[in-house]
């Protein structure tokens, strides 16, 4: 059963491609919406930031942050039976020259190659989430919390089935 779960919520990860972001801001919730790619082994969303923003400046000062990705809204469906998924996690920048910068790069990339231009601009700056924990809702009365590392596999799986949207891996 929690393997049928984590599979869906990969799966809500890979299909989605923006998540409502949540920092702290001056000891208050601040949210953005953001748009994300993954990497798998270990997992993260990778998110590409303006350092002008004030969700960039939120996880600088601390990388505590959650995001809650949701099924798309649909006519044929109550709000409350779409699934979604809440993570809570730890935000780590990637600046260049760091070992997972390349990594998080390409997968940024890969999902969204017509932002290409936005590396060139010097204030843009790379965070890997790693997810600390995560909460599940595939629909009314359909919740499961789950372990970071069983979301891990299921991405891992999932990513094997789909190889065309296949999350990237760290490499050493």
């Amino acid at each position: 059963m929690k393997q049928e779960i984590a599979l869906r919520a990969a799966a809500l990860l890979r299909t989605q491609r923006a998540a409502a972001l949540s920092t702290l801001h001056a000891g208050a919730p601040n949210i953005a919406l953001a748009p994300y790619a993954l990497v798998v082994d270990p997992p993260a969303l990778i998110l590409h930031l303006s350092g002008l923003s004030a969700h960039t400046k939120d996880l600088r000062a601390d990388g505590r942050c959650a995001l809650l990705v949701a099924e798309a809204e649909r006519a044929d469906a109550a709000p409350h039976t779409l699934a979604r998924i809440a993570l809570q996690t730890i935000a780590e920048e990637l600046p260049p020259g760091h070992p997972r910068h390349a990594a998080a790069r390409a997968a940024y990339m890969a999902r969204f190659p017509d932002m290409a231009g936005l590396f060139e601009l010097g204030d843009f700056a790379l965070f890997a989430l790693t997810p600390q924990t995560v909460r599940f809702v595939g629909g009314f009365a359909q919740a499961a919390s789950l372990e970071p590392a069983s979301l891990a596999a299921a991405l891992a799986e999932a990513s094997a089935v789909a190889p065309t949207e296949r999350p990237l891996r760290w490499t050493p």
